[in-house]
């Protein structure tokens, strides 16, 4: 049986709470300087998490979304991309967006209303999307033109467990199943829409259940460990790329996980759960778990833990000095990277906001 030829409800895992090799487990073969970059882009992951939400506190910066407990979903599935292949993110993978070359100072520019940290800088990285499950069909659609081209390409969409209510869910990965295209939709199950959990959100047993009424593999892994989520996106990547038999190419992944954190830091978490569920799945943490790992196998020791920490903090503290020296946006902006071709009713709105920073000046309008 291959890594996605099971039933749904059968979570592959790797490794167990404490780091060690589950008997009958298959690690994945990554070389040894990938294991340790992965350690370091998961450790970076949750050190700028929780430095952006500091900078929000400060009010240095506008709503976060953090997402501290899913940086092995995130690092460990990009890590299964090649060099050309798409990532469509929500608007919580800052880790796995930075493990695909993206600089942390343009992920901060954007939390703090400039739009120009969206832009990627020719990175196969589509824009962040805040907007619930409207990146699926984009991602879809992209797979689908990039098929017709005939390209080498994979498309990987990211979304979370409340976006599997949205019709735009549903649509996407219908229009996949028919159509055939090399998509990997990765569904970040993290057990909370904002404050609705994730037995609201279906009555089905799993959410990766869902990929067989659209004709293609569904597979559930433990979001939490690194390996695991590599090795189950490895194969949805390789079948997207090169289906053998009768195989489709798309492929649903759902990796089961926690948001140790708020929603957003808007959010107040403890209105609605209890905080020994967060420290029941704080003993999952994947970066703890990851380590035990590296250092059983020896690739990893105290010194060495010293130093990448020493670096990832001065990493972080470059990029925020970065986007807090980037000259502000101009408000009119507000008004741009939408439309091809501006609406009537855009333009007038810009017109409107012109006239009173005219009548009121910036700062007036700013205060």
């Amino acid at each position: 049986m291959s890594t996605l030829q099971r039933d749904p409800d059968k979570r592959v895992q790797v490794l167990d709470e404490e780091g060690r090799v589950r008997d009958g487990a298959t690690v994945p073969e990554l070389e040894e300087d990938e294991l340790i970059e992965m350690y370091r882009e998961m450790k970076i992951g949750r050190h700028f998490d929780q430095r952006a939400v500091s900078l929000q506190r400060q009010g240095r910066m506008g709503t976060f979304p953090p997402m501290s407990g899913q940086e092995g979903a995130q690092v460990g599935s990009v890590h299964a991309l090649a060099e050309d292949d798409w990532l469509i993110p929500s608007y919580r993978e800052h880790a796995g967006v930075y493990s695909s070359g993206v600089e942390l100072s343009e992920t901060l520019r954007y939390w703090m209303g400039d739009e120009r940290g969206n832009q990627m800088d020719g990175q196969p990285v589509f824009p962040s999307t805040v907007p619930i499950a409207t990146q699926i069909p984009h991602a879809t659609g992209m797979a689908w033109a990039s098929k017709l081209k005939g390209e080498d390409r994979v498309f990987m969409c990211y979304f979370g467990d409340g976006a599997t209510s949205e019709g735009d869910f549903h649509e996407g990965l219908n229009f996949a199943g028919v159509f055939d295209t090399p998509s990997v939709f990765f569904c970040n199950n993290n057990q909370w829409a904002i404050s609705v959990p994730r037995e609201r959100q279906t009555a089905a047993q799993t959410i990766a259940q869902k990929a067989t009424a659209y004709g293609f593999e569904g597979v559930q892994v433990d979001g939490m460990d690194p390996l695991a989520v590599y090795q189950v996106t490895e194969a949805a990547v390789e079948k997207a790329r090169e289906p053998t038999g009768e195989d489709r190419r798309p492929t649903l992944i759902e990796a089961v996980q926690y948001r140790f954190g708020a929603h957003t830091t808007a959010d107040d978490p403890s209105v609605y759960r209890d905080d020994d569920e967060v420290e029941q799945w704080k003993r999952r943490d994947p970066i703890p778990r990851f380590e035990a790992y590296l250092r059983s196998e020896g690739l990893l020791d105290a010194e060495r833990i010293d130093a990448i920490t020493a670096e990832i903090e001065s990493e972080v503290d470059d990029a925020i000095t970065a986007a807090e020296s980037t000259d502000r946006p101009d408000p009119s902006e507000m008004f741009e990277h939408v439309h091809s071709e501006t609406p009537d009713r855009v333009a007038d709105q810009r017109e409107a906001f012109e006239r009173l920073r005219d009548r009121h000046g910036d700062e007036e309008l700013l205060e």
